[in-house]
């Protein structure tokens, strides 16, 4: 991977894009750091040091993927969340919504269009969340447990309040922009490549934290035991996530006119982990409204206990059974509308293609089918143990919910970093093909 980096800086041109990519991430970064007009910088800072850098308790998951601005209410407080909400939303609406899986099939045209539409679903994820967020600033409810909370927002007039959630929406689409700037000009998926920077911004702090929470040796044991075991689950993620079950096609030969064409043989690839890490945010997501309800109600009732105890406390036998069954679910849900075995058997049989063995048509259909649900099973509960791993270190380490390498973080990190590294390697490769001459 290294080597990759260091020939890509040798080339002028994609060395251009390196850099270009690398100056957007930086203003990415500055900009998560700008307060938002209206905030109390001072008791920002106020109430993280009295509550602890891993005490965001219910906005853990916003607050990762906003790299830590969600915390200190900058202007990019939202981050890539409401992005990444629209497209999975507009991903299940096109199995739903007729004209959608129309736009779909359309080619490019058609997903213009659909990505026209997720611009503005986020738009309008990012003025629900950014009013959310002002209203849980105000109300003290983001920073339970301060002695200063009600006064991060000292001017509560409608005027600051509709100027905040303007600007954090402005940060939104900022962010959008500068994303889709990574993609046409610089290396990479820039949704992504910022989702990546905005999770790894959070290692280096989350790492000293367990550090200084040690009690061997001063900490430098349980840092070191975090570093092997990170290691090792960076090692299993890449093995499992390259991981697939191809499907070997062939393809009858046709005569049109006095040409031959066809009869080639290639495969179709089923990932053992299909669904990625969405099965991860939605099952965390899922888990994540019983407590919202009970944080908003301020209830003091038995229901209201026994979300907390159950629901809310990462260590509950119960918050880990339901969090796994959910990923479990969602894993097996998810690869069932984005991949549609008839589909694919209908395609094939149209353009003379056939599994060896099996009858095309339905036989097909029912062939992957089959192979898919098999394959699946491991994949979900590989997701479901990947995502535990914090609540392990939790237990094991007294990580305080800081334990950086598992779940969606470590999924999102080795994922972004495999794809930006073979894109740069396919670069590379049309820069320096030497043919048939070498």
């Amino acid at each position: 991977m290294l080597s990759a980096f260091t020939r890509a800086f040798k080339t002028p041109d994609l060395r251009k894009k390196l850099l270009f990519t690398l100056s957007i991430i930086v203003l990415f970064r500055l900009g998560s750091q700008i307060p938002t007009p209206g905030v109390s910088y001072e008791q920002v800072q106020v109430c993280k040091d009295e509550a602890g850098s891993g005490q965001s308790g219910l906005f853990d998951l916003v607050n990762m993927f906003s790299g830590g601005a969600l915390m200190q209410i900058t202007i990019f407080a939202l981050g890539i969340m409401p992005y990444i909400t629209a497209s999975i939303i507009l991903q299940l609406l096109v199995v739903v919504i007729p004209r959608l899986e129309a736009l779909k099939k359309e080619g490019q045209a058609g997903q213009a269009k659909i990505t026209q539409y997720t611009r503005y679903l986020t738009i309008a994820l990012a003025v629900l969340q950014a009013t959310g967020l002002v209203a849980a600033a105000r109300s003290g409810t983001l920073f339970q447990g301060c002695s200063v909370a009600n006064e991060v927002v000292p001017d509560g007039s409608m005027f600051v309040t509709i100027s905040m959630v303007v600007v954090m929406t402005a940060g939104t689409a900022l962010i959008m922009w500068l994303g889709e700037l990574i993609t046409d000009r610089g290396i990479g998926n820039g949704m992504s490549m910022l989702m990546f920077v905005s999770i790894a911004s959070g290692f280096p702090g989350a790492l000293w934290a367990i550090k200084q929470q040690g009690d061997l040796a001063g900490g430098w044991i349980e840092f070191g035991t975090v570093i092997l075991c990170g290691l090792g689950m960076v090692g299993l993620v890449v093995f499992v996530e390259q991981a697939q079950r191809r499907i070997p096609v062939q393809y009858a030969k046709r005569m049109i006119g006095r040409r031959s064409y066809g009869g080639t043989s290639t495969y179709i690839p089923l990932k053992v982990n299909q669904a990625g890490v969405i099965p991860v945010i939605f099952a965390s997501s899922l888990l994540y409204i019983p407590a919202l309800v009970v944080q908003f109600s301020n209830s003091d009732a038995g229901w209201a206990d026994w979300v907390r105890q159950n629901l809310e406390r990462q260590d509950a036998p119960l918050y880990v059974l339901t969090y796994f069954l959910l990923i479990v679910f969602f894993a097996f849900f998810y690869v069932a509308i984005s991949f549609n075995p008839e589909e694919v058997a209908d395609n094939m049989k149209k353009y003379g293609g056939f599994i060896p063995g099996i009858r095309a048509g339905r036989p097909t259909a029912e062939y992957l089918g089959y192979v898919l649900n098999r394959i699946t099973w491991p994949g979900a509960i590989y997701l479901g143990l990947i995502a535990l791993v914090p609540t392990v270190a939790l237990i094991a380490f007294n990580a305080q919910g800081e334990f950086p390498f598992g779940g969606t973080s470590i999924l999102i990190i080795v994922g972004v970093g495999l794809e930006t590294v073979r894109q740069i390697e396919s670069q590379l490769q049309q820069r320096n093909y030497e043919g048939f001459l070498r």
